[in-house]
């Protein structure tokens, strides 16, 4: 998954700590930008727009309105509970003890928890981990074939479930290999790193970036997948051309390697897990596993598209957050019991898996909490009205790109994918329809840029992590990986000022 929520660890240096800056959590930055939104009640004008019938604001319509400054202490500390299942009523105030329409993200956190526990079953079986490694036994040999095979694997990972932390598991692998064959420690990070890296940049139906993304922007996650498959397709192609050519180079001249003065020690290192991968079994129950997970997420694409909108005449199931949630648990419960799993072992794991994920629902809500405070000051429309302005006339086009570009450094201050889309979302989906720009058009570059950045930023516990089971000094790969970051970054505006200009 791509949401990061801790920063790089302090440094041993002898008998004395190193301390080196690093950002708060995701957690603690949040909870200050909701004490921030508080104070922004009590100096900000409330203003509302006029809606249409479909809720939506209606440019030109602002009118400025009674003040309504939120208390510092008690409701910021309630914001995150409304944010997570505050009701809002007909008046648009959001409390929990409200009646009305649910306001809060619950769905959306259970959503994440279950697909944790979903993840946590299917690890457990081993089902993905003996694939890759029986993938990266069978190319023994061909390990040129295996930079593009790989980095199309790992990718899928990251377009379809945010595979990020998983994938730690599989560096120490591929590099093993990679070495062995004569290429680098470079190259074999890069397959993992970039691989995953880029099928999250292009995620398809991700449900921790796209799925959160299009739930805020109101839309189906398959909104958008079109441009998102452009980017994805045609990143992973530049990523494996710009490996494959730093590790021919390698494979010619060893000298040319980034990590040459560390050759021997890093031979030395890897060399000791040479055998890791070897007699790499697959049994058919690990087959059959792998099929089932896949049809999980085939089955959620099925459920979300609404297929009679688009003309197709098969039945449209217009399943959202509480249908996903239901079919990830029950196909747990299918993988459990293709693995033969007891029931005890089956729920513990669930548990543990669903656990690992608490973090990223917390921060759902506490993000959400920020769009509460707001709601409830009524600046929210203030904001937009004040963008509106701003923007004026750009362009669609242009907005689009403002857009990404504006989504880059947000991701770098909220790392987490998911806290991202829940803050963001609610106040840029609104704002593009003012310059008709579609909705999916904010997604895409919601997650672009949050794929992008989480590919090299220092605060990436998989960027760090990563290139620390490698060997490969941060600054050098950074040297190295920034032309790819600049490919991607083009790629991404160009797929989004078409998506603008076609709309």
């Amino acid at each position: 998954m791509s949401d990061q929520t801790t920063g790089e660890p302090e440094e041993q240096t002898g008998t004395a700590t190193k301390r080196r800056f690093t950002l708060p959590s995701a957690y603690t930055i949040l909870f200050a930008l909701i004490v921030l939104a508080a104070l922004a009640t009590w100096f900000v004008p409330a203003g509302t727009y006029d809606l249409n019938e479909e809720g939506e604001p209606i440019p030109g319509t602002y009118q400025e309105v009674e003040s309504n400054p939120q208390r510092i202490i008690v409701d910021s500390i309630t914001a995150p509970i409304n944010g997570l299942y505050g009701i809002e009523d007909e008046t648009g105030n959001i409390n929990y003890y409200n009646s009305g329409t649910l306001f809060g993200a619950i769905d959306v956190a259970l959503f994440i928890i279950v697909i944790g526990g979903f993840l946590g079953v299917t690890m457990k079986t081993g089902a993905i981990q003996a694939g890759i490694g029986r993938l990266v036994a069978r190319l023994r040999g061909k390990e040129r074939w295996m930079i593009p095979i790989l980095m199309t694997v790992f990718a899928i990972g990251g377009t379809t479930y945010g595979m990020a932390e998983e994938s730690l598991a599989f560096y120490a692998l591929v590099i093993t290999v990679m070495i062995a064959a004569g290429y680098d420690a470079l190259t074999g990070a890069a397959i993992v790193l970039l691989g995953c890296g880029i099928g999250t940049l292009g995620s398809t139906i991700n449900p921790f970036a796209t799925g959160i993304a299009s739930g805020f922007a109101d839309i189906p996650i398959s909104d958008g997948i079109v441009g998102r498959l452009v980017i994805l397709i045609v990143g992973l192609a530049i990523g494996i051309f710009f490996v494959m050519r730093y590790a021919a180079k390698v494979k010619r001249d060893p000298m040319s390697s980034l990590v040459h003065d560390m050759k021997t020690e890093n031979e030395a290192h890897f060399k000791a897990q040479e055998d890791a991968g070897a007699g790499v079994a697959m049994t058919s129950t690990q087959k059959t596993i792998l099929f089932v997970f896949g049809l999980a997420f085939l089955v959620m694409m099925y459920g979300v598209i609404p297929w009679e909108d688009l003309g197709v005449s098969i039945p449209t199931l217009y399943w959202w957050f509480p249908e996903m949630t239901a079919s990830f648990l029950i196909f747990s419960v299918i993988i459990g019991l293709i693995a033969k799993m007891k029931e005890g072992d089956l729920t513990s794991t669930f548990v543990v898996g669903a656990g690992e994920l608490l973090g990223v629902a917390l921060i759902i809500g506490i993000a959400r909490g920020i769009t509460v405070i707001m709601n409830n000051g009524q600046i929210t429309d203030t904001v937009l009205h004040w963008a509106e302005v701003a923007l004026g006339d750009v362009g669609q086009a242009a907005f689009a790109v403002v857009m990404y570009l504006l989504f880059l450094p947000l991701s770098f201050l909220i790392p987490s994918s998911s806290g991202l889309a829940t803050v963001a979302m609610p106040i840029m989906a609104p704002l593009a329809s003012f310059v008709e720009v579609p909705a999916r058009l904010v997604v895409t570059a919601f997650q672009s840029a949050s794929g992008v950045m989480n590919l090299f930023i220092p605060t990436s516990a998989v960027v760090m992590g990563g290139l620390a089971i490698a060997r490969v000094p941060y600054g050098r790969y950074l040297r190295w990986v920034w032309p790819l970051l600049l490919y991607l970054g083009i790629l991404t505006v160009l797929v989004l000022g078409a998506g603008a200009l076609l709309a």
